[in-house]
């Protein structure tokens, strides 16, 4: 009897000769649950740090999910172009030059270097992503591919609960304690005093992602010396871009999906990034305590 004819519970979810691109993709899944979930509160942190309005500094997401916006679709052709491998190591690279980018950027002391360090590192998450899944999916019987990606996908909320942490451990509780308003009334008293408080506080922050970059980069090696099998989709890789936007640009379902999703994400991502600062005003809890108990 042919695998794909046997039940889907009584196949093994993973084939034996797939454990180990399985393993090692799903890694991945960890990795970007991990800076997302670290970058919430910087938002909070930068706007005490470098003294800017809201506004600017929920310019921290606009980068970070910019980058998936961007990149998303010229990502998928890349990986059409060539191979899901190819398209991961190349996310990989992004993810690593962007974490690296922080320590120029705290030198720099500049908002702007920050925003593009984090445009880069989410460039490389959407190459991860738009690569891992699909490949995840082919990585056996099409009967067990949807149990395969929802097993894989469990490990997202790992990366994210320890990015959470090393957040509230190693940058929050770390940070100068001295409120924005203080740090207001040293702009004008000891501006030296102010600058000197930020530095320390910047460098708190570049240390996590310094250390990520690193991790991100040996997770590159990794997956550039390993010989991930290829599936039968790789073996066509022309693009034929026109008929496939046409199409889907017609299927109205597909259009308002679309619509739906931005909207869903725009309306997530501003309730995970200024819970904290709610929590901070009328409750008066510190942002450190605010990114758990909320």
């Amino acid at each position: 009897m042919a695998e794909d004819s046997v039940q889907p519970f009584h196949q093994r979810v993973v084939q034996p000769h797939f454990v180990f691109p399985f393993v090692l993709t799903t890694s991945l899944f960890a990795l970007w649950g991990f800076a997302n979930d670290i970058t919430n509160p910087m938002v909070a942190a930068f706007k005490n740090i470098l003294l800017i309005s809201n506004f600017e500094s929920s310019l921290v997401q606009f980068a970070f999910y910019g980058g998936y916006c961007v990149m998303a679709i010229p990502a998928a052709i890349f990986i059409k172009r060539f191979t899901y491998q190819a398209g991961l190591v190349l996310g990989l690279a992004l993810y690593a030059i962007g974490c690296l980018l922080f320590i120029p950027s705290g030198w720099m002391m500049a908002f702007w270097a920050f925003l593009l360090a984090y445009f880069i590192m989410t460039c490389g998450l959407s190459f991860l992503e738009t690569s891992a899944n699909p490949y995840i999916l082919s990585l056996g019987s099409e009967a067990t591919s949807t149990r395969r990606l929802n097993f894989a996908q469990a490990f997202n909320p790992m990366g994210s609960l320890t990015g959470m942490l090393i957040a509230k451990n190693f940058i929050l509780q770390k940070l100068d304690p001295m409120t924005e308003e203080a740090r207001r009334a040293l702009l004008t008293t000891d501006p030296a005093k102010l600058n000197a408080i930020a530095n320390h506080d910047l460098s708190i922050i570049i240390g996590p992602y310094a250390i990520l970059g690193i991790v991100v980069l040996l997770m590159m090696v990794i997956f550039v010396i390993a010989k991930l099998p290829r599936n039968k989709s790789e073996e066509h890789n022309s693009l034929d871009l026109g008929p496939t936007f046409s199409r889907l640009i017609k299927n109205h379902r597909y259009v308002s999906s679309v619509i739906a999703q931005i909207f869903y994400v725009g309306v997530q991502i501003m309730c995970w990034t200024f819970i904290i600062q709610y929590a901070e005003k009328p409750w008066e809890w510190q942002s450190r305590t605010a990114n758990f108990t909320t």
